[in-house]
């Protein structure tokens, strides 16, 4: 193989643009690599594809798997410091080596044993906690004790000090989401370590956060000032739940309240600035009706999704997974995707969408209808 034909490893010679091979041109590609540089007309298709071409692939992860290998990992591995965490990474399969689960976010299923106490830190990384079962575990965010259980979504944002304590004889576990490949392939990484143990051991209902800020459509005027984050530590399952089954019973009376017929959604939101809960995270709760179908879709940007109740189907790309709670699955940039309910279908989502959108490179479209969704770029 000549050094042009090893160079232009995606581009052949008789490809419309590109040049015959010769010996000069054998010259020119080794000098482009010996100044380390490296002609476009060779990677056009890699840096500039028709549409994204990326090498996450979706994937489906099953919590009876992640449970069983974390149970034994909590029997194994020691959580304190020099570990920090029992986290366990779901890596993508597409991204290997990295515990990427797509190239913007990482997810991770962590196990906290009886009475355990992880030692609190901070990192530049936003990170939430996200509670498919159990309870018994606060996570303490800057000194404010957060109460952990089932339909919980816990945010800790970038630079707050955390850690996380067990003050029960049974183990709990629950998914991270942080967006760390994203934070880490763009070098704006910082971590540094807090507390052996964590800074307040009490474990009240409600913590100081929620009090001062959970309140629908009640600003505190002591704290008007837009923050990047939320300023709420938890946003509990009882008013997750009840504004999804509000928006069906909309639905059932025959006025506007769903995102799809059967498909209820909502969206976590910063009270301060209407935004998301998190600066490069979005986080989101769909339910669908039993026998509810939402239309194939492609959008940019990459999401994780858990099933929190029920059982259905996902259809990634053409292939069709069956799920059962617990379960994850990872969809890439632009593949295509769709949900079919067996039972009443719950499902938690992250995405990286504040990320994508705050760059306008937002685009979705639907196959079937040959359309663009409103919003789109493009």
């Amino acid at each position: 193989m000549t050094t042009a034909n090893h160079v232009a490893t995606h581009a052949r010679p008789g490809d419309p643009g590109q040049p015959e091979p010769s010996p000069e041109l054998d010259r020119l590609y080794a000098d482009f690599a010996r100044n380390s540089t490296a002609p476009l007309w060779t990677q056009t298709n890699d840096l500039m594809p028709l549409a994204p071409k990326p090498s996450a692939v979706p994937f489906v992860w099953r919590w009876a798997e992640l449970l069983d290998i974390a149970r034994r990992a909590g029997d194994l591995v020691p959580v304190g410091r020099g570990g920090e965490r029992r986290a366990i990474g779901l890596a993508n399969p597409g991204l290997a080596p990295t515990a990427y689960a797509t190239p913007t976010l990482w997810c991770a299923i962590q196990w906290l044993g009886p009475f355990e106490t992880a030692p609190e830190h901070r990192h530049a990384q936003n990170a939430f906690r996200f509670v498919v079962e159990g309870e018994g575990v606060w996570t303490v965010v800057n000194g404010d004790p957060v109460r952990m259980s089932r339909g919980d979504l816990l945010l800790t944002p970038g630079w707050n000090f955390h850690g996380h304590h067990n003050d029960t004889d049974q183990p709990m576990a629950w998914i991270d989401g942080l967006d760390v490949p994203f934070v880490h392939d763009v070098d704006l990484g910082f971590f540094e370590f807090g507390s052996e143990r964590v800074t307040d051991e009490a474990s009240p209902h409600t913590s100081r956060s929620e009090r001062l800020w959970a309140h629908p459509g009640l600003t505190p005027l002591s704290s008007q000032e837009p923050q990047v984050a939320t300023p709420i530590g938890a946003y509990r399952w009882e008013h997750t739940d009840a504004a999804l089954r509000a928006q069906l019973e909309l639905e059932d009376e025959g006025h506007p309240a769903t995102v799809e017929q059967g498909h209820a959604a909502i969206k976590y939101t910063n009270p301060t600035n209407g935004g998301d809960v998190l600066p490069t995270i979005r986080c989101e709760f769909h339910r669908l009706r039993a026998g509810a179908r939402t239309a194939t879709r492609r959008e940019v940007g990459s999401s994780v999704w858990q099933v929190f109740e029920g059982s259905g189907t996902v259809v990634l790309d053409g292939e069709r997974r069956e799920l059962v709670k617990g379960d994850l699955f990872v969809l890439p940039s632009w593949a295509a995707w769709s949900l079919e309910a067996g039972s009443e279908f719950d499902l938690f989502r992250f995405s990286d969408a504040p990320i994508v959108e705050r760059l306008h490179f937002q685009r979705a479209y639907l196959p079937d209808a040959g359309r663009l969704v409103p919003g789109s770029r493009g």
